[in-house]
């Protein structure tokens, strides 16, 4: 399972649950198993790298083909606040303490992905770029793993983006820093949907051809009620965007 498919598990555990004696189990890649022990209707969450055997089961589905399984349309898709167990408290204490004082809007940024995509020249954008909605009235977080060369040389020049990068060891901390900021905004890559399954307020920058996942002319998700989406225009540049994030930002500040 990746982040993205989270949303997709919902329409089994919510389908299946009332039917299943014993429950189902999720096989998915180790970074992921954390986050979703204690999701409901899941008895077990095994690794896909693990040496330990996958118990007998009656049925198997792709993630990806549940939606198609259970005939989903826009208008069933099962779209809680949060899909997510809410981090531990203990966690969250943590990453208050290390935010420091919470007198400003915080705002979680991630500018890349994974420079392997094959659609990454048109979804991740340099930080210099998005720098340009970083002179509102806010506290910065960095959510930024594995920043480029050019991006953390930029990064270290700047006193306003909070970078604690450091102590993101897997997405349960990541989850835990996320549920202590007030919005997060993102390119299109795995924050944004974890993101979005913990229902924290997302706005999310799209390329002009998006992934099939976020549709068409609209700005919202119907598998994320807390997101929004700032889509490219025909001009397929970023900066406009950016110009209408920072508006918008500017204006939730005020509004504090």
């Amino acid at each position: 399972m990746k982040d993205w498919e989270i949303p997709f598990s919902s329409c089994a555990t919510r389908r299946c649950w009332p039917r299943c004696a014993r429950g189902s189990f999720f096989w998915l890649r180790s970074r992921c198993i954390h986050c979703c022990r204690g999701f409901p209707g899941v008895s077990q969450c095994l690794p896909k790298n693990g040496s330990e055997g996958v118990p007998a089961f009656d049925f198997h589905c792709p993630i990806t083909s549940l939606p198609l399984a259970f005939r989903t349309t826009l208008e069933t898709i099962p779209a809680p606040t949060s899909y997510l167990p809410t981090p531990a408290q203990d966690r969250r204490q943590i990453w208050e303490e290390r935010l420091g004082p919470h007198d400003r809007l915080r705002v979680g940024l991630v500018w890349s992905g994974n420079p392997n995509h094959k659609n990454d020249r048109n979804r991740s954008i340099p930080l210099r770029t998005l720098s340009r909605i970083l002179d509102v009235d806010a506290c910065f977080v960095s959510l930024q793993k594995d920043a480029r060369s050019d991006d953390r040389a930029v990064l270290r020049e700047r006193t306003d983006i909070i970078d604690l990068t450091a102590h993101l060891t897997d997405f349960v901390e990541t989850a835990a820093l996320i549920s202590c900021l007030d919005l997060v905004i993102t390119v299109d890559t795995s924050v944004a949907h974890l993101a979005g399954t913990l229902g924290c307020p997302t706005w999310i920058l799209l390329p002009y051809k998006p992934d099939y996942r976020w549709l068409l002319d609209r700005d919202d998700s119907p598998w994320y009620p807390s997101v929004r989406l700032f889509r490219q225009t025909e001009t397929r540049e970023y900066e406009s965007v950016l110009d209408r994030v920072r508006s918008e930002l500017s204006m939730l500040v005020a509004a504090r």
